[in-house]
């Protein structure tokens, strides 16, 4: 279905229910969801429940968040790279702890998380498509994995940041062996560095993110 204005993020999604836009992007004309128009309303109340920075309107800080978050939307859920906005395509690369770096194809066909999170002992993101990595983590986290900006060092073009994702393990998580684990409830808590060059007009053009994926599927699978 193609996309127009009515078809962009909804209000609750970009956290104008809660007081303060974190994320307000808009799909080009003509653009396709890849799975339909996502909703983050469940992992949006997770995060105003558990943040730990709130930032100023305005800070560095609070753009630099409001700019990933738009990334993570269009690269996890508008499927054809002709169609992204956020990134210069042309030179796109993201790299996992200065691993092997992944262009703006391979980041869509892959998946935001499998790029991302890579081979583990208990996880093989060579081994699990994009919709179905999506899905697992997804399952593992059904109140949603939420994301903010800790601290940035440094603007652009090198925007330098701590990050931290977090998220109840409430759900049900699947190893690359096929089987099943059962969260406990806890809150997950991971903290990581990224790098994010940007060009004049503000397209990013690398990432590169550190820290340890084991951090984050381990629990998960035990």
């Amino acid at each position: 279905m193609a996309t127009d204005d009515k078809d962009g993020l909804s209000d609750e999604s970009k956290g104008v229910t809660h007081g303060e836009v974190i994320r307000d992007y808009q799909p080009a004309p003509g653009a396709k969801w890849r799975s339909g128009r996502p909703d983050y309303a469940a992992v949006n109340k997770l995060y105003f429940e558990h943040r730990v920075m709130n930032h100023a309107e305005g800070s560095l800080e609070a753009l630099i968040q409001k700019f990933m978050k738009n990334w993570d939307v269009e690269c996890r859920h508008i499927a054809s790279t002709h169609q992204w906005q956020t990134m210069d395509v042309s030179k796109f690369k993201a790299a996992l702890n200065g691993g092997c770096p992944f262009n703006a194809q391979l980041l869509s066909d892959m998946s935001h998380a499998n790029v991302l999170i890579g081979e583990t002992p208990e996880y093989s993101a060579t081994a699990s498509s994009a919709e179905a990595g999506m899905k697992n983590f997804g399952a593992a986290f059904p109140e949603g994995f939420a994301w903010e900006v800790l601290e940035v060092f440094s603007g652009p073009p090198n925007v330098t940041f701590k990050w931290r994702h977090f998220g109840k393990m409430t759900g049900t998580f699947k190893d690359k062996h096929g089987k099943e684990h059962k969260g406990n409830g806890e809150m997950l808590n991971i903290i990581g560095l990224c790098i994010a060059k940007v060009s004049e007009d503000l397209k990013i053009e690398s990432v590169d993110v550190y820290y340890n994926p084991n951090d984050l599927v381990r629990p998960l699978a035990t």
